[in-house]
């Protein structure tokens, strides 16, 4: 025997519901996340595109890491990440910690700057007329900083938190 779809009912029925999009989209970007994750190699190769936003921004590249060119401190636990990043005359000198950011340009000058992490929105800093700026939340995951300084847009290179 054939099932014959009575179209009337159905749409009498849906007419009586009140269906939210915003709940099925999120239980399907749930399930789609459990069933079909997105490959590490697809999400790096993501950020990186990302970071071509910028394309005449000039690229600040990394000179000092703590994690890796420091020599480690004897009975020092829970030191915090130093890194420098130079673009031309300018160096951007920054601490990483569990609080969060601190940070100064050399030469000092103001400057609006964002903390990138990933294609969500950056987080806005002011870097004030010594340079110097701070944020309270600490990057998660990969992060890099995007530099407007005058007329120049500098973007550093992206680390791991």
């Amino acid at each position: 025997m054939e099932h014959v779809v009575d179209r009337a009912a159905s749409d009498r029925a849906l007419e009586g519901e009140a269906f939210d999009c915003e709940r099925v989209e999120e239980a399907l970007r749930r399930a789609a996340a459990v069933l079909d994750p997105l490959p590490d190699a697809l999400r790096e190769l993501a950020v990186d595109a990302y970071a071509l936003y910028d394309l005449d921004a000039r690229i600040a590249e990394l000179a000092f890491d703590s994690l890796v060119d420091a020599l480690p401190v004897r009975g020092e636990a829970d030191t915090p990440r130093m890194l420098t990043f130079r673009a031309g005359e300018l160096t951007v000198d920054v601490e990483v910690t569990d609080e969060g950011l601190l940070g100064q340009l050399l030469p000092p000058q103001q400057a609006r700057i964002e903390v990138l992490g990933g294609p969500q929105v950056g987080t806005a800093l002011t870097a004030d007329a010594m340079g110097r700026f701070a944020s309270d939340a600490p990057p998660a995951g990969p992060f890099a900083l995007r530099l407007r300084t005058g007329g120049a847009v500098v973007v550093t290179e992206w680390l791991r938190a």
